[in-house]
């Protein structure tokens, strides 16, 4: 068990990866997903404002990070044109019920409740990227999800007394940040379809 202090190394390492994805975009090297990232960034903060009226305490730093980096990243897509992901019909349709479930969220006052909506919210926002992380890996930095998937571990490490509102969202984070690494950082949509295109008929 680590001691509650380590959270900040956590975040500390979060912030690296996601200066490599700010570096990136700003170059028009990887294309955010405007919808995800946007979303990305109000799920957690309204996460966080939970947790921390819940008590949670500094391990709710996680979620503040997971919440304010993704906002940074939203903010510098508009820096380069040839830096965001050009938006269609799936990923406005995953917004909207993102934003539904937000305000779901957000009419509710039991935290439980509130941290269980604000999970299903931000993983809707996830699918439009985890489509393209499938189908175009190379239009994201795999940097930020292994600093998030850090941040996340790191947090559950300092866990003494287990309770949805501490732990629900860091498990979330980590679990949803190692399938981007899958998909980014091993490329198994496109070797995926490279394997197939190997073994069919001929």
């Amino acid at each position: 068990m680590l001691d509650v202090h380590f959270v900040l190394l956590g975040a500390a390492v979060a912030s690296v990866g996601t200066g490599f994805y700010l570096r990136d975009t700003l170059r028009g090297v990887t294309q955010p997903n405007r919808v995800t990232w946007l979303l990305w960034s109000a799920a957690p903060l309204l996460a966080f404002a939970v947790e921390v009226h819940e008590g949670v305490g500094l391990r709710s730093l996680m979620t503040f990070v997971v919440g304010f980096s993704p906002l940074l990243i939203f903010l510098a897509s508009f820096h380069n044109r040839a830096s965001y992901w050009r938006i269609g019909w799936l990923d406005y349709l995953c917004g909207v019920i993102s934003v539904a479930g937000l305000g779901v969220w957000l009419a509710t006052r039991h935290g439980t409740v509130a941290i269980a909506a604000s999970i299903a919210a931000d993983a809707l926002a996830a699918a439009p990227t985890l489509l393209k992380s499938w189908k175009e890996p190379e239009t994201e930095t795999a940097a930020v999800y292994f600093g998030s998937t850090a941040n996340a571990v790191i947090t559950l490490l300092t866990i003494r007394t287990w309770t949805t509102a501490v732990d629900a969202f860091p498990i979330y984070i980590a679990l949803i940040s190692t399938v981007e690494i899958v998909l980014v950082a091993g490329r198994l949509g496109p070797r995926l379809g490279l394997s197939l295109e190997r073994t069919g008929p001929r």
